[in-house]
């Protein structure tokens, strides 16, 4: 389950770095074309705002957020048996997965 909530965050994370990348790109373009005067400094500030709009609608259209909330604490707060208790589901999960690796592992040729 924290594999797919971590994947749901970089995935939101990267649609956000994108629309922060392209809204930078865009920025360098507009003040390169007023630098070589093919657009008046005010109309260069008029697209660089309505750009920011645009991006700013476009996340709001196509970003969502879930917020997973657990039962687990932060391990700074566990008591000694909490964290000897998750001590123990980690080495259970640990051996689990491995007995699933020496399951699928191919057989040694002898």
């Amino acid at each position: 389950m924290d594999t797919l909530v971590e994947g749901v965050r970089r995935f939101v994370l990267a649609g956000i770095g994108a629309a922060a990348f392209t809204y930078e790109k865009a920025s360098e373009t507009i003040d390169q074309l007023v630098k070589k005067g093919e657009l008046t400094v005010e109309q260069g500030k008029a697209l660089n705002e309505e750009l920011k709009h645009n991006i700013k609608e476009a996340i709001k259209e196509n970003v969502t957020v879930n917020v997973v909330k657990t039962n687990e604490k932060p391990v700074e707060d566990m008591t000694k048996d909490e964290l000897e208790a998750l001590k123990a589901r980690i080495s259970a999960a640990e051996k689990a997965n491995g007995d699933k690796a020496a399951a699928t592992a191919e057989p040694d040729a002898e």
